[in-house]
């Protein structure tokens, strides 16, 4: 499979969950997060440019929590933009003023042109405030297969390992979050050694490690500890993925730069 050179296909790494993906005559937009500050988390990177979320003709968001959907990144993406939402959510959302808000579960498919969109599973709380909350808006997190022409890009929104990830795959480029945004990861997300074992599992042919070096809690944001969790995760995992022989190009990108795809992912 040749990534490189393939017609209209593109990838650009905007920070945290956030990737433009144009693919399919469409740009796709996932888990928008787009502004300085995130609820009490500030960025650490420079925010993207308007040119990197302008002309997107649809947006995946994989769950409710507000590190991924996030209202006023996607008042800057647009109002009228085609947002998909993990079923449940849809009314939620519409009440903030989108007005093309649509609903899909694990195993649902949509078309956008000439893209499919299928919902997988994803382990992780799909509640707005936390895990521990009943009230307030909640859905399933989801995650997505985005197929187009015979390639297939793997958007794993958060989520913690789980076997039927293995009915994935093989995936040409996989989204694989590798961190979080503090100090330590709670339940249903991926460290960089279960994200290398997630590589394995769905057949990788290339990753790009995300939902890492974006936010930060303001208090900690200057400590050694943290500067190394800025910066290591994607290091962290493609050493996993030497050590354990995975056969996956570890497409590591800095936040707010263009993936660079491999000329080939072939495997003898």
């Amino acid at each position: 499979m040749i990534l490189k050179g393939v017609s209209g296909f593109n990838l650009r790494f905007l920070g945290h969950s956030t990737v433009r993906l144009e693919l399919g005559d469409r740009v796709v937009l996932t888990d928008p997060v787009l502004t300085a500050r995130v609820g009490g988390l500030v960025r650490v990177v420079l925010p993207p440019e308007k040119a990197a979320y302008s002309g997107v003709d649809l947006v995946l968001l994989s769950h409710l929590h507000g590190d991924h959907l996030h209202v006023p990144s996607l008042k800057l993406v647009g109002r009228r933009t085609r947002i998909v939402v993990p079923r449940g959510a849809g009314s939620w959302l519409a009440k903030k003023g989108f007005t093309a808000v649509e609903e899909i579960a694990p195993g649902e498919t949509l078309t956008d042109g000439g893209l499919t969109v299928t919902a997988t599973e994803a382990v992780h709380s799909g509640h707005r405030w936390g895990p521990r909350l009943t009230h307030g808006p909640q859905s399933p997190a989801i995650g997505h297969l985005i197929d187009s022409k015979g390639l297939r890009v793997y958007n794993a929104g958060d989520t913690d390992l789980f076997d039927g990830m293995a009915a994935f795959g093989p995936v040409d480029v996989a989204l694989l979050p590798v961190w979080g945004w503090g100090p330590n990861l709670g339940p249903g997300h991926l460290n960089p050694a279960r994200a290398a074992e997630a590589a394995q599992k769905i057949q990788a042919r290339a990753v790009v490690p995300v939902h890492w070096g974006t936010l930060a809690i303001p208090g900690l944001k200057r400590t050694a500890r943290m500067r190394r969790l800025l910066a290591d995760p994607p290091r962290e995992f493609a050493a996993h993925v030497r050590a354990a022989k995975i056969a996956t190009d570890v497409l590591f990108t800095e936040p707010g730069a263009d993936v660079v795809l491999p000329a080939s992912t072939d495997r003898a």
